[in-house]
């Protein structure tokens, strides 16, 4: 059962509707998580807004939601586990690749694995990396900007975990098949 209502552009607050409508524009429909958010205008438009700074930076689609999926794995919120298993395979990930993901390891292909790596030991240490850390991505051929751009993709991924958490939307029947328990 939600916790919070899952809005749509008709019982959304005024100040929502606007980002509401911008995202069903760009996905053909309001997905339930952001839906959820729009309880809160600060929120879905605080989404939007990095959202679209992750998704125009330096990393491919599959490096994104590599990151992306790891996040969803590591703060344990279901919803966001299926969205990314779902489009990371859509983006071309390895199906072997989003299987080790989802079950909390990272992938085998050694980019994307410094990635998921770096991801979750932002998470599990709080931020609070270690040289060593750091050398072994930079070492997977990133630069050090690209460090801090994961922890934009941390960021935005983090707002999605914890709305998903805290307001338990349904999944999509899109997503049942990459429904999640932990």
């Amino acid at each position: 059962m939600a916790r919070f209502p899952v809005h749509t552009l008709e019982s959304a607050p005024e100040a929502s509707r606007p980002t509401l409508r911008e995202v069903e524009a760009r996905f053909g429909i309001i997905p339930n998580l952001a839906a959820a958010m729009a309880t809160s205008p600060v929120l879905i438009q605080s989404f939007l807004g990095i959202f679209d700074k992750v998704h125009g930076g330096s990393f491919t689609e599959q490096q994104i939601q590599t990151v992306l999926l790891t996040d969803a794995v590591t703060n344990g919120c279901a919803w966001a586990v299926a969205l990314h298993s779902a489009l990371g395979l859509q983006a071309g990930l390895d199906p072997a690749d989003v299987d080790a993901m989802r079950a909390g390891r990272s992938p085998a292909d050694k980019t994307l694995g410094a990635l998921s790596t770096l991801a979750r030991s932002l998470i599990e240490k709080r931020g609070r990396l270690d040289d060593e850390e750091i050398e072994r991505f930079l070492a997977a051929g990133f630069y050090k900007d690209l460090v801090l751009e994961v922890i934009t993709i941390v960021a935005a991924s983090t707002i999605t975990n914890y709305t998903g958490s805290v307001t338990n939307p349904p999944l999509e029947a899109a997503l049942q098949e990459y429904a999640w328990n932990g």
